[in-house]
């Protein structure tokens, strides 16, 4: 079993930065890969980021690519998503999950475990 409690949002201008912060239970974080989703009201949550577990490969949806950055310290059992030049519409609740499987996935169903997440709001 795996507890992940995200960290870091909050009210930003267009243009800023953010760091979120996912820490997770668990003496076997290591072996899990580590995706970021993100959620606006009404609309359906939506893929952002995804880490390996060894950290070597990483997949970014294309409207955050050259903007987002995901990693890992395995030590620390802690995702990061480091977020620039952010727009009004990366406005979302942001989500961090995390797999069992070989490998990384860029759906949400590719996921075992998930945060209860964290309120991102950007203004224009």
């Amino acid at each position: 079993q795996v507890q992940l409690v995200e960290s870091g949002g909050g009210l930003v201008q267009a243009g800023g930065s953010l760091r979120l912060s996912c820490a997770a239970s668990g003496r076997t974080f290591s072996t899990y890969g580590m995706g970021w989703f993100r959620q606006a009201p009404g609309k359906e949550r939506d893929f952002v980021a995804a880490m390996a577990w060894s950290g070597g490969r990483t997949s970014y949806a294309d409207s955050v690519k050259g903007r987002f950055t995901v990693s890992r310290d395995n030590a620390k059992n802690t995702v990061y998503l480091q977020m620039n030049s952010l727009k009004p519409e990366d406005t979302a609740v942001y989500y961090c999950a995390a797999r069992t499987g070989v490998g990384l996935s860029t759906t949400a169903t590719g996921y075992n475990y998930w945060g209860q997440g964290t309120q991102v709001t950007v203004s224009s």
